[in-house]
């Protein structure tokens, strides 16, 4: 139902139009009435004046007794009362003049009485009375011609200001009611062309220009949230689609991460980028479980405030827990079945792994233990055939007849015997050595179990703090810690009679620190023991894991045996 609109656009105009229309009729019809009146003017005036003339020719003719006397008398009545005097007699004519009209006539009358008597000279004192009332008359008749026209100069000065006026109040309306509007709705309009449908034109009107402002106000509302919610319905499509295609792609990149060589902590952590990179995902933290005392634990944008589930690795059915990634993440289905995706893909990478040290753990145990046994089956046999000898050759030399000789060739066999004895222990420890195993590719168990097998031959005590993770540590780093750490507890034992041993495996701060300390005799550092102690094949090992070796002892206050490493990437291994 269409509201009719109190003030119209197009009544305005046409009032305007009417009131510029009638106002011209008038100022036209009052200008030509005006002219109309004023055509007899200048002849009554004219008249009038001849009329003074014609009093002043009565007296000169009275004076000179004129043969045209009474032509002349006759003359002045027929100006007094010609067609342009009797129209003075009129509604349009002021009173006063119609009234001196009337009084020049009477004034008349009694001069022509004068002029027919015998006493005709009086009129010539009567005269100049008479002219000055003439006189008087065409004053009053010149200005009654001139207000005539100041009316008319008036009446068409306001009637042209008038219609200059309205002309300029129609102007203002049709800008302010018409052109405006109209230049607001274009530049709405190339706002809509350029999908901005965000415009709310003023209405200001209540007239057809405010309506049809009112109805495409309405109409770019409409056209709005249609466009939005189009364009709502084609970005979530979109989003889906780009989201499927993350997925997919983060999958894609994160199996690659499995394709790899050697899987070490950062294929782990490429993996948590890309999960973390889909929408919806938050923040996560992997926690690989280890059997030492710290297991690995890798975050990508972690917060404690934030409210994280908690998801379990296994590999395919079974049982054993490989670790737990805590996932803050959107509540939604398709979320979580991804996030399970790549739970499998992250255990699939710590089992490959943990795999993969095993394989190469049993690759070196086996070329160790090849050759321990070509060690026990040649040089070992070896050694053992030469003790023997030498066990005879003593035999031999002590039935010997020259005392002196006898004694020489004691102290020679007693330093041989000497010499391959500590020969055969070096042989034993190496073959100990070599014969050293990583379970599994676990660096705590295998630490652990060989501490636990020196504290069974032992009466000193050894305790054990270990946080380094088996997955930051590759085979041939594992085999170095293992053996320096081997070498250090025996000569604690062996050389120092230490009674407590303190090892420590902890990771400062990116930083593998690895730190031996017993309560033992200690030496100095100066002397030459240092080489029998086998701390030269310890610097070695340290030279090769690219760390730093450092020893601190003293004679009678024990020795403390520390490396420190910063990174196992560059290092550089060499089969033992």
């Amino acid at each position: 139902m269409l509201i009719r609109p109190v003030s119209s656009v197009t009544s305005t105009i046409a009032k305007s139009l009417l009131f510029i229309l009638l106002l011209s009729v008038a100022t036209t019809g009052f200008a030509v009435f005006t002219l109309a009146s004023s055509l007899k003017d200048a002849e009554v005036v004219n008249v009038a004046g001849s009329m003074r003339m014609q009093s002043y020719r009565l007296a000169h003719d009275i004076q000179i007794e004129s043969i045209d006397f009474n032509s002349h008398i006759q003359e002045f009545e027929r100006s007094l009362y010609s067609p342009s005097m009797t129209k003075l007699v009129s509604w349009n004519v002021p009173s006063d003049i119609i009234q001196d009209y009337y009084l020049i006539i009477g004034r008349w009358h009694e001069l022509k009485q004068v002029l027919s008597s015998q006493d005709r000279k009086h009129y010539l004192v009567l005269v100049e009375k008479f002219v000055t009332e003439i006189d008087h008359f065409v004053f009053k008749l010149q200005k009654f011609s001139e207000d005539k026209l100041i009316k008319l100069a008036w009446a068409g000065g306001i009637g042209l200001g008038g219609i200059l006026l309205i002309s300029l109040f129609v102007v203002h309306f049709v800008r302010k009611q018409v052109v405006k509007p109209l230049h607001a709705l274009v530049g709405a309009s190339q706002r809509i062309k350029n999908r901005d449908f965000g415009v709310q034109l003023e209405v200001s009107n209540s007239n057809e220009l405010g309506i049809l402002t009112k109805m495409f106000n309405s109409m770019a509302k409409d056209l709005g949230v249609l466009y939005r919610n189009l364009e709502e319905a084609v970005n979530s499509k979109t989003a889906e689609l780009q989201n499927a295609n993350q997925s997919l792609q983060a999958l894609y990149y994160s199996s690659q991460e499995l394709t790899v060589t050697r899987i070490a902590p950062d294929n782990f952590r490429s993996i948590l980028r890309h999960l973390l990179s889909l929408e919806g995902i938050e923040s996560i933290r992997l926690e690989v479980v280890d059997n030492s005392d710290r297991s690995l634990i890798m975050d990508e944008g972690y917060d404690a405030n934030h409210r994280y589930e908690k998801f379990e690795m296994k590999l395919g059915d079974n049982d054993l827990i490989l670790g737990y990634l805590y996932c803050s993440y959107d509540q939604s289905h398709s979320t979580k079945a991804l996030i399970e995706s790549f739970i499998q893909l992250l255990s699939r990478a710590i089992h490959y792994n943990r795999a993969q040290k095993n394989a190469e753990q049993l690759i070196i145990m086996e070329e160790r233990a090849t050759i321990a046994r070509e060690l026990h089956d040649s040089l070992a046999q070896s050694l053992s055939y030469l003790k023997i000898q030498v066990t005879l050759l003593k035999r031999v030399i002590s039935k010997l007849p020259e005392h002196q000789h006898r004694e020489q060739s004691e102290q020679i066999a007693s330093e041989l015997s000497k010499g391959l004895n500590d020969a055969y222990t070096q042989l034993r420890e190496l073959l100990t050595t070599f014969r050293l195993s990583i379970k599994e590719g676990d660096f705590g168990e295998a630490l652990s179990a060989m501490l636990e097998e020196f504290s069974e031959r032992t009466e000193a005590k050894i305790n054990l703090t270990n946080n380094l993770s088996s997955i930051e540590l590759d085979a041939h780093s594992q085999v170095h810690l293992l053996q320096l750490i081997r070498e250090a507890t025996v000569n604690a034992i062996k050389h120092a009679n230490a009674q407590l041993i303190d090892v420590r495996c902890i990771d400062e701060s990116g930083d593998v620190c690895i730190v031996i300390k017993d309560d033992g005799t200690g030496f100095d550092s100066n002397s030459s023991k240092i080489d029998h102690y086998g701390m030269s094949i310890m610097q070695e090992r340290a030279v090769r894991l690219n760390g730093d070796l450092t020893i601190e002892a003293a004679q009678g206050e024990g020795c403390t045996v520390t490396l420190k490493y910063k990174s196992l990437k560059g290092a550089k291994f060499d089969d033992l």
